[in-house]
């Protein structure tokens, strides 16, 4: 597997988002998508360092779940098959599914500036609001029952409110607007003691916001060369309709028996109204789905095997430290299709944006049997679309079963555990992670990712460009590239190309110089503590390959 990131890692809550966002384009990981035309909001480009990235997470992922996944809970091998579905499908799977009915979030609209906000993300957005940032800074040592709390904000609107806050009530006017629970929202500011749940001010111009009203989250779009309605389709909202919508297919021409998992990782869309906080929150976004199919009677055991094994994948990648947790969902926080199942969790990690908090990397929930059963009555199907379990009708017959019990237990529809990830979280989390600010570095940061996740495994120099050197570079360089992703790299000082491979992660540094043409050893320069080591030039290829890992 290869070194992993230790505990020791910092904490997100010191990093800058602002510094890791300008490296990631600085350094070619992540681009703002149609940037030459201004951009367009919740959309992103990986670049060359970041579709590496990207793709290293994804492979790893595939590797370890599909091709080569784990024993299971009953120490027999798992079956988990591929699938890459469509992206574009029948209209009535979203109808089956339940997103043409309520794929809803709670709109609100400031009747000042007109902006449209989802309404549970108000309270979030007021807290990085630049408006409400500054009054807290106008009542700074005070508290919301001090006299003077009113006669503060009121100088704050005659100055920073009109250019901030165009459209605070007490700001356009009106004397009496300014109430207690502006004043107790600023002073809330520093702790963030949510203590209003619905605040009603804008967090772009401290507007009036309408009362909250649904908004669909899907793309539409149409098939066909008529725009109507009977042509109507939807960009997927989600991958895992694909698989359940695939299950019968699977099952007819694969040679898996419950409990066996579909696994897929591919695009879906939601039309976020409020895309924020880099490309955690996107219109456009990659998924890592697992559907494993279970006999209902073992769903408590499958739920637990799949979250502890996936919270154990992402610390396994470098993500160990206190920055990720595992988090059980409350029986309030349930979503319809898994109150009644063994349990739903979510592992979440702490962004610098979310810091002190959490955000979501990966849901591990057991969802019953709600979709099968949902496409097998839209469809038509109907029972048709049930697993008949030929080893559980062996195991009642040899226990004297009737008939007629044997029939009825054996044809079920399969409950199914979903593990679902984001890749560009994923992504995003690794970023975070890997930023290490280090003064002692000319770079004064490196990304010091889990060698397995790095774009760039190792970096070939010559020392100086002439005295036989580039030509032995080449040729070393050449030799590694057939079998790991690394760069050739000449230009400039010794330190400066050092400090190139620090900001891009590569975990290695091989440098030719006037020994290696002597005793045929090579500079070898660790990231994380940049010590440097001779190693044989002919043994680099095996120090490589027993340093990174397997894909």
């Amino acid at each position: 597997m290869g070194e992993s990131n230790k505990a020791t890692t910092p904490s997100n809550a010191g990093k800058s988002m602002d510094a890791i966002v300008a490296l990631c384009k600085r350094r070619g990981f992540i681009f703002q998508s149609s940037e030459i035309y201004g951009g367009i909001n919740g959309f992103w480009d990986y670049g060359p360092l970041g579709v590496e990235l990207k793709r290293n997470l994804k492979d790893a992922w595939w590797h370890d779940v599909v091709r080569c996944p784990p024993d299971g809970p009953d120490g027999q091998p798992i079956d988990m098959v591929g699938l890459d579905s469509s992206i574009i499908m029948n209209p009535k799977v979203w109808v089956a599914s339940g997103h043409v009915g309520g794929f809803n979030d709670p709109m609100q609209t400031c009747h000042q500036c007109k902006k449209l906000l989802r309404a549970d993300h108000v309270l979030d957005l007021l807290w990085e609001s630049k408006w409400l940032m500054s009054l807290a800074e106008y009542l700074d040592g005070l508290t919301n029952t001090d006299p003077e709390a009113q006669e503060r904000a009121q100088s704050w609107a005659k100055k920073e409110g009109k250019k901030l806050a165009p459209g605070l009530a007490f700001v356009r006017g009106d004397a009496k607007a300014i109430s207690l629970l502006i004043i107790e929202l600023a002073l809330c500011l520093p702790s963030r003691n949510k203590l209003h749940p619905n605040p009603p001010f804008c967090p772009y111009c401290g507007g009036d916001l309408t009362e909250p009203r649904q908004f669909n989250l899907m793309f539409e779009s149409h098939a066909g060369p008529i725009k109507d309605d009977d042509n109507k389709v939807y960009l997927r909202p989600e991958t895992a309709q694909g698989i359940f919508c695939n299950f019968r297919n699977v099952v007819d021409t694969s040679r898996v028996k419950v409990p066996f998992g579909i696994a897929q990782v591919g695009k879906a869309f939601r039309n976020e109204v409020t895309p924020r906080n880099f490309t955690f929150r996107s219109r456009e976004f990659e998924q890592m789905e697992i559907e494993f199919f279970i006999n209902p009677d073992s769903a408590k055991q499958w739920y637990a095997y799949w979250r502890d094994s996936r919270y154990a994948w992402w610390q396994s990648i470098g993500l160990a430290g206190e920055n990720l947790i595992l988090r059980e969902h409350d029986k309030d926080e349930l979503a319809h299709y898994a109150k009644d199942g063994a349990g739903t969790s979510d592992i979440e990690y702490k962004f610098p944006f979310t810091a002190p908090g959490f955000g979501e990397l990966e849901g591990v929930a057991h969802r019953t049997d709600f979709d099968l059963r949902q496409h097998a009555q839209h469809s038509g199907l109907r029972d048709k679309l049930k697993y008949f379990d030929q080893d559980l009708q062996v195991q009642l017959q040899s226990q004297g079963v009737s008939k007629e019990e044997i029939a009825k237990r054996s044809k079920y529809f399969p409950h199914v555990i979903e593990p679902s990830a984001g890749a560009d979280r994923g992504a995003l989390a690794l970023l975070c992670e890997a930023y290490t600010p280090d003064d002692t570095r000319p770079s004064k940061v490196y990304m010091r990712f889990h060698p397995r996740m790095a774009p760039i495994k190792a970096g070939v120099f010559p020392l100086v460009n002439k005295d036989g050197m580039p030509e032995v570079a080449r040729k070393l360089y050449r030799e590694l590239r057939g079998r790991f992703a690394v760069q050739y790299d000449a230009k400039q000082s010794i330190g400066k190309r050092y400090a190139r491979m620090d900001e891009a992660g590569a975990p290695y540094c091989f440098t030719i110089d006037g020994q290696t043409l002597t005793d045929q050893t090579v500079t070898v320069r660790h990231r994380d503590t940049q010590q440097q080591e001779r190693v044989s030039i002919d043994r680099v290829p095996a120090f490589l390959a027993e340093k990174v890992g397997s894909p």
